[in-house]
């Protein structure tokens, strides 16, 4: 059925019959699904909780989706943001944990996704239009050639972002330990904790940058009157490592039992110096067994042509010899 259907479309249009059909069919569905999109119908539940809602807290997280009037993206909002609030939610934090601040992030990534999913499709389709010139591709061919790239091209901001984050966790954990250390001599040296964060900021802005770059918007908001153990808890949400979690449970229950800061950094900043030999220990433990591979497809198959070669090759010519 499907060779009747392609034979079909190769005589009423030529021999790019089937990729034609291909692509008006690609924009017949975009064009399509278009409308629906931009005239989602509203659920009376959600006018529900709209009315239900502060309104101060509505304008102020307008007035945080809004930008100014040099944002060209900010008319397809509708199209490139998700409007359910988990949703959005959900991804502005993955790019923050990324290192993606700015206000606009989430809608440039879907951006991004739209428009290297279209290029790479419309390049998958100019590929197999150059393969069809040098002869005769089948329609899985086709299919294969103008999907895969499309689907490659859409996927890639977010392997990219997902590798971004990964990459800062990695590093805000290495640096850490050192900054407890750091911030342990300011506090022991007389400085309160917010005077402590600062300058573990500014002394560890050249080595560890990440770090440093959440130290320094945790001074800010405390420096603009935000209540302190919500801004700790704002850093560990923002960096999604689990010590830097532990650590701003202890601050909090320090302050919230009056014990010694002093103390707490103390014990904290020796178990993560422990914590970071054991992480240390286990990569080393580790090495052996991934070089088992390596070791054996690099190193035995040379070992077997060096010992067994010579002697195979003496076998071969008795052999020949007497024949």
């Amino acid at each position: 059925m499907l060779a009747q259907i392609n034979q079909t479309l190769i005589d009423l249009l030529g021999p790019f019959g089937p990729l034609i059909a291909v692509g008006m069919l690609g924009v017949a569905m975009v064009l399509l699904t278009l409308p629906m999109l931009f005239q989602k119908s509203r659920d009376p539940l959600d006018r529900l909780r709209e009315q239900a809602r502060d309104p101060a807290v509505e304008r102020r997280a307008e007035r945080l989706r809004q930008e100014g009037p040099g944002d060209k993206l900010a008319k397809f909002s509708t199209f490139l943001e998700p409007q359910s609030e988990e949703e959005y939610s959900a991804a502005r934090l993955k790019l923050l944990r990324a290192g993606y601040r700015s206000k606009n992030a989430v809608r440039i990534y879907h951006f991004a996704q739209f428009a290297l999913g279209i290029g790479a499709l419309v390049l998958g389709g100019a590929y197999t239009f150059l393969l069809s010139q040098t002869g005769d591709p089948s329609m899985q061919t086709v299919m294969l050639g103008i999907i895969i790239p499309g689907g490659a091209g859409y996927m890639l901001p977010k392997y990219w972002v997902t590798r971004r984050q990964a990459v800062r966790e990695e590093n805000i954990t290495h640096a850490f330990p050192d900054s407890l250390d750091l911030m342990l001599v300011c506090v022991e040296a007389g400085q309160s904790l917010d005077q402590s964060i600062l300058r573990v900021s500014n002394e560890m802005r050249a080595g560890f940058p990440d770090l440093a770059e959440e130290y320094q918007i945790v001074s800010l908001e405390m420096k603009a009157g935000k209540d302190k153990t919500q801004v700790l808890r704002d850093m560990a949400e923002r960096c999604g490592v689990p010590d830097i979690a532990s650590f701003v449970t202890v601050l909090i229950q320090s302050q919230q039992f009056g014990t010694s800061i002093a103390d707490a950094l103390r014990v904290y900043a020796s178990e993560m110096r422990d914590k970071r030999v054991m992480r240390a220990e286990e990569k080393a433990n580790k090495l052996p067994t991934k070089m088992t591979l390596a070791t054996m497809m690099l190193t035995v198959p040379p070992l077997l042509v060096i010992l067994i070669g010579p002697s195979i090759w003496d076998i071969y010519t008795m052999f020949n010899g007497g024949m």
